[in-house]
């Protein structure tokens, strides 16, 4: 075995997944990572000397491999999921509807309840609504002809109308591909709901962290990486990647040092579509230009500090309202007890929010939660700020599913990993962590010599070491 090591480049959760495998497997990792922290896009900084998130991450219990490498940190209980789907529905003037699953099966008949009982719908929307799932189901987010289609033609040619798409169809699949139905691939959008709602009972739970996400990717994460034996190596920019007879060299430029070169056996690539076409060779993806087709989509997120609590769930989705999603952050930011209420407003599809002064848009939304709910008229506003993230993710529409490479490339000491080369899945935290178990898979199916397994569904825990590093900026702005 060589003694040079596995180059990981990309401390998101796709970088440190192919980490952990491959040192879990006997083999030098070194990983490197941009930033001064790890976690890619999921990650936290500090305002005011409070930890401050990236974004509010939401959860399913679907999620088997992203709640795998949880418990292989150690901080799958950071995460707690619900008893059952239970998400309320804010309306205007403190109305309130609620979409609860049953607690028993067969699928998806357990949903069937909460359409038929969904108060934000007209009684024949619901009947419809329901009969579309069903035809829903019936779509294989696989196959490539459902990727070239809108999920807003398709809600349209099943008998929905734009009511039903923004008050059922968009609360979901708006924040899940971050597009509109109007503008998502409806391969991913069969993918959201088949695997998340669908298919299985409780497949849809939702989980939120309760701690700030520093807790759950940065030092678990860097602890977990020493105790397998892997280097770490922070604040260490890639410029480039290179091949000679001896084997790969990714020359790197550590904060305002010189670049100099280090030698690898191979190579995982786990950063954005973007920067991975700038970096890979040519000769190892050709075609790597095709990446940047599939471009960026924004989200933004609003933070509301009120002088009392407004809000007395833990989430609430606000439909046909720039609100969107509004989450209780209070605890995770260690206001609880102070009798205030933190909120975060999370805005998917946010490409005209992104452009919009902090100040219109900290007032817009301090305007709807009064709008929406009767006790924030009486709250005063502590603090409102806005942070954006211009490239939350790619952009998944129809056809992008063509620019999404997979894991491999045509050197076989070279492995892409990201959620944006998992064909057929959304830009989701699990598909980062599949991405870096494929990518892994792939290296050691190649030093073998034999077929990799990177294209096949793995199994939960193979050993004891089982969104993508994002260039992922987050703006602040108050």
């Amino acid at each position: 075995m060589s003694d040079r090591p596995v180059i990981v480049i990309g401390g998101g959760l796709a970088g440190i997944t192919a980490a952990l495998d491959l040192a879990g497997a006997g083999r030098q990792v070194l990983l490197l990572e941009a930033r001064p922290r790890l976690g890619g896009r999921a990650a936290s900084a500090r305002r005011d000397g409070r930890p401050l998130d990236t974004g509010v991450h939401v959860i399913l219990r679907c999620y088997q491999q992203y709640r795998s490498l949880l418990r292989r940190l150690g901080v799958e209980h950071l995460v707690p999921i619900q008893d059952r789907l239970d998400i309320t529905v804010l309306r205007p003037d403190g109305d309130r509807a609620r979409l609860t699953r049953a607690r028993r099966g067969p699928a998806p008949l357990h949903l069937l309840p909460a359409l038929l009982r969904y108060a934000a719908l007209p009684p024949a929307a619901r009947l419809s609504a329901a009969t579309a799932a069903a035809a829903l189901r019936r779509v294989d987010p696989d196959d490539p002809r459902a990727d070239l289609e809108s999920f807003g033609s398709w809600l349209a040619r099943h008998g929905q109308t734009r009511l039903s798409a923004e008050r059922l169809w968009g609360l979901v699949s708006t924040a899940a591909l971050n597009l509109p139905p109007a503008e998502a691939s409806l391969g991913l959008a069969a993918r959201v709901f088949r695997t998340g709602l669908l298919d299985g009972v409780d497949s849809g739970d939702i989980g939120i962290p309760v701690a700030p996400l520093a807790a759950l990717h940065e030092e678990p994460t860097r602890q977990a990486l020493l105790a397998a034996g892997a280097r770490v190596t922070l604040g260490c920019k890639a410029l480039g990647i290179s091949r000679d007879t001896s084997g790969l060299t990714v020359t790197v430029r550590e904060r305002a040092g010189a670049p100099h070169p280090v030698e690898a056996e191979s190579v995982v690539l786990a950063v954005p579509h973007d920067h991975a076409a700038e970096l890979v060779p040519a000769d190892a993806a050709p075609d790597a230009a095709d990446w940047l087709g599939l471009g960026h989509s924004a989200i933004v997120n609003v933070h509301l500090v009120l002088d009392r609590p407004v809000l007395p769930v833990p989430f609430a989705a606000v439909p046909q309202s720039p609100l969107q999603w509004v989450f209780d952050r209070t605890a995770p930011s260690g206001r609880e007890g102070t009798g205030t209420q933190y909120l975060v407003c999370s805005v998917s599809a946010a490409d005209t929010a992104v452009r919009t002064r902090a100040e219109d848009l900290v007032r817009l939304h301090l305007s709807e939660l009064r709008r929406h709910l009767p006790e924030a008229r009486r709250a005063a506003l502590l603090d409102g700020f806005v942070t954006r993230e211009p490239q939350a993710t790619f952009r998944q529409g129809p056809g992008s599913r063509q620019w999404r490479p997979g894991p491999a490339t045509r050197w076989d000491e070279l492995a892409l990993a990201g959620a944006w080369t998992v064909p057929g899945w959304p830009d989701t935290l699990e598909a980062a962590v599949r991405s870096g178990h494929a990518a892994a898979d792939l290296l050691a199916g190649a030093d073998r010599g034999g077929a990799s397994r990177a294209g096949q569904a793995r199994r939960p825990a193979r050993t004891p070491l089982h969104q993508h590093d994002d260039r992922h900026e987050m703006e602040v702005t108050s």
